[in-house]
């Protein structure tokens, strides 16, 4: 096999890995709809439909010692770390064997041995506890990355400046990645910002930051790669801006009457599964037969993964006060 050759194949094997993870999501996503209409699943459920391409590209950056702090959109990000897909949909359905034992449902995903600290419900809520995980690595002289995620909406928190700007003055290894989707829970972003560009504003606190292309998968494997590397090389923060679009509502309970029908059509030819799916076509790295392939194994993990949700127990009433009070010895 010539170099070219092996260099093609290792390019379409991560490719095809970054598809896997985006398709999974996007099912796990449409699932939940569907359980969520038939009442299945029940209380408040954000959507990331459209984002796939930020939580598979950013994820694959870090390492299993890295710390991950997300929001409450946070489906696709703790699929992508690798929490399992039945855990996660036990959560869904408040089963005691799901990833918060039933307890966090949709929007508080937590795994500790995954190093997944939320899932928070609170619009900025995970950015202050990014630097205390980040403090905390470099007072134990641990050399890892705790990675940020959170949206266009909390950067205008005073939680978002207190941050940033504790983290470059303390040069601790946080990756702040803004999923911008344009709209944070319902207003557009020009009408609630003088400035826009939301790269820009993070690096006048002095670090290494940059927009990204959020809706193609692999220019934010390779921005996640890079800002990862420029860390691991020299302690301090780096800021992703991560210009994606959320193909539905802001959650299920929203009108959505903030944005018209076209312009979200006009962003949906911009999907990064397609995105992708036509790339690999056109290089020769993925045919009808792989794809079918690769959505039924998709399909198949996802159906499991909602029949042993189903089965799970439901926590006895006895323990609904278990981790609610410490115990006075």
């Amino acid at each position: 096999m010539s170099r070219g050759s092996r260099a093609l194949s290792a390019r379409g094997k991560h490719r095809t890995e970054l598809l896997r993870q985006m398709v999974r999501i996007r099912r796990f996503e449409e699932r939940c709809v569907e359980l969520y209409s038939a009442a299945e699943i029940r209380g408040f459920m954000h959507l990331y439909i459209g984002e796939e391409a930020v939580a598979a590209g950013l994820m694959q950056a870090l390492s299993a010692d890295d710390a991950v702090v997300s929001t409450y959109r946070e489906h696709g990000h703790a699929l992508a770390r690798g929490v399992p897909m039945a855990s996660v949909m036990a959560e869904m359905f408040g089963r005691s064997t799901g990833c918060s034992r039933g307890r966090g449902g949709s929007m508080h995903l937590f795994d500790v041995v995954r190093r997944f600290y939320g899932g928070n419900a609170i619009v900025g809520g995970g950015l202050p506890i990014a630097v205390g995980l980040a403090l905390a690595d470099v007072m134990r002289g641990r050399p890892q990355v705790t990675a940020c995620l959170f949206g266009d909406g909390a950067v205008a928190e005073g939680e978002f400046h207190e941050c940033l700007n504790l983290a470059a003055l303390w040069a601790l290894p946080v990756l702040f990645c803004c999923e911008n989707n344009l709209y944070a829970m319902g207003t557009a972003l020009a009408r609630e910002h003088a400035a826009t560009d939301l790269a820009l504003r993070a690096s006048s606190y002095g670090m290494t930051s940059w927009a990204v292309d959020g809706m193609d998968v692999e220019a934010v494997a390779a921005a996640g790669n890079r800002a990862v590397e420029t860390m691991r090389a020299s302690p301090g923060p780096c800021f992703l801006e991560l210009r994606t679009y959320r193909f539905r509502a802001h959650s299920m309970y929203d009108a959505e009457r903030y944005r018209g029908k076209a312009e979200v059509e006009q962003w949906k030819q911009h999907d990064p599964i397609d995105q992708l799916t036509t790339r690999m076509r056109d290089d020769g790295e993925l045919t009808d037969k792989s794809l079918t392939t690769l959505e039924a194994e998709v399909d198949s993990e996802l159906d499991e993964a909602v029949a042993e949700a189903k089965a799970g127990p439901l926590e006895p009433v006895e323990d609904l006060m278990r981790f609610v009070y410490t115990e006075q010895s």
